[in-house]
């Protein structure tokens, strides 16, 4: 019997392979360059902005598309993170990358309270019980003294990277914001492409039978769900940091509706959909922000056309053939 990569079909299946193999490596280094290059053609405010959602949106992705967990309640790790951030440099005096350390330490502890909890039930109950322990979080936020209420808790100047680079200066800024998604992205790179990442794929795809295999499920998505978000309050801290605010919007049940849109739109389970969905949403949102039209009514005929038209999301059905539509 011959190898199904043997004979005359051998060829076609080899150069697809080999044209698949090439694309998953020319994507990142195009990303990467036009990256470095974005903030000479684009307001750098406005690409930081697109990557801080771009960190969120991969680090939901974590949990939604490789662990199978929908969660409704993401908005209480990225507002954590960006409260904890601006309340320890402003209150506290500590350097920005001390803030996003302790923003991001303080949203995984977030997520292992909620994470244990919520993770008891499953399916629609997970999703709820995220949403209502998001919204207690809301309101303790709304109440707390640190957090300033409705007002947001306002940062001073930047300061320095180190004690040395001024973040004062928007380049400077630009790329510590870039380089810290860049090694966001690739930990959740490193995290799905370990055996970690691939027993949570067995978990996802039939759980029953990860569990005959005697494999701690339980334990296996309260490290996702932690994983998922910390990056989630990494991405917090750095948007607190650009924008030297943290409100309650960021922990508002709105926020954690956008990143599902976000991810939805560019593609569950692929590591460019949250990135591509991230850049449609703020583009949409940012230039859509004059106009007279509701801005949510024309968001909510993207996300029908995405869906009715790309059932896996742009990312999902752009390469449908040479990678199956994953890139992740």
């Amino acid at each position: 019997m011959a190898h199904p990569t043997s004979g005359p079909a051998a060829g076609p299946q080899i150069r697809e392979i080999r044209s698949a193999g090439t694309i998953r490596m020319a994507i990142p280094l195009v990303a990467l360059a036009a990256a470095l290059i974005a903030p000479f053609w684009f307001y750098p405010i406005f690409v930081m902005k697109f990557l801080c959602f771009a960190l969120f949106a991969a680090a939901f992705n974590l949990l939604l598309g490789y662990t199978g967990l929908l969660s409704f309640g993401h908005a209480a790790f990225f507002g954590g993170g960006a409260y904890f951030t601006a309340h320890v440099v402003k209150i506290w005096g500590l350097t920005p990358e001390l803030g996003l350390i302790v923003g991001t330490l303080g949203a995984a502890a977030l997520g292992l309270v909620i994470g244990a909890i919520a993770l008891r039930r499953s399916g629609i109950y997970f999703t709820m019980i995220t949403l209502a322990l998001a919204q207690m979080f809301y309101f303790f936020c709304l109440q707390a003294p640190f957090t300033h209420g409705e007002d947001g808790l306002q940062l001073g100047p930047r300061g320095h990277l180190f004690g040395v680079i001024d973040l004062g200066q928007a380049m400077n800024l630009y790329y510590f914001v870039l380089a810290v998604v860049l090694i966001g992205m690739f930990v959740i790179w490193r995290f799905v492409n370990s055996p970690f990442g691939m027993i949570l794929r067995s978990i996802r795809d039939n759980e029953q039978r990860a569990i005959s295999l005697g494999y701690s499920v339980q334990a296996y998505k309260l490290g996702a769900f932690v994983m998922s978000a910390a990056l989630s309050g990494l991405a917090g801290g750095l948007k607190a940091l650009v924008f030297q605010l943290a409100t309650l919007t960021d922990v508002a049940w709105q926020m954690s509706g956008e990143v599902v849109l976000m991810t939805l739109i560019g593609g569950i389970g692929t590591q460019a959909g949250p990135v591509v969905g991230s850049g449609v949403f703020i583009a949409l949102q940012n230039n859509l922000a004059t106009s007279d039209f509701p801005v949510t009514i024309i968001m909510g005929v993207v996300f029908m056309v995405c869906v009715l038209v790309f059932r896996r999301g742009i990312v999902g059905n752009s390469l449908p053939r040479a990678s199956g539509g994953r890139l992740g």
